[in-house]
């Protein structure tokens, strides 16, 4: 997958195109991402130990990976991925501007 947790993303497609966010969780099985404040939806809880009130929670919901693109770090704008092999590791590279997108 192109994007880990902790990433900051742009959502290029769907109903919340345009805003940006930082993936929360990845799950490489399914392809999908669960990014911060995208894809928000209503879950009906019943009460219980830790939500003794219950009622209607708005969470995240995952989003598929074609989705996102990651955010350069020089320009800011999204970006495709690239990979390169620096001292025996491979590395993420944005192609905008060549800075690697992993710390």
């Amino acid at each position: 997958m192109h994007v880990k947790k902790g990433d900051n993303v742009k959502v290029i497609s769907g109903k919340d195109r345009g805003k940006q966010g930082t993936v929360l969780e990845a799950f490489p099985k399914k392809d999908r991402v669960l990014v911060e404040g995208i894809n928000m939806v209503q879950k009906h809880a019943k009460p219980s130990q830790e939500n003794p009130q219950g009622g209607i929670i708005n969470q995240e919901a995952p989003i598929h990976v074609s989705n996102v693109m990651p955010i350069d770090p020089k320009s800011g704008e999204p970006t495709r991925v690239g990979y390169e092999v620096h001292d025996g590791k491979k590395v993420r590279i944005a192609k905008k501007s060549g800075e690697p997108l992993d710390k």
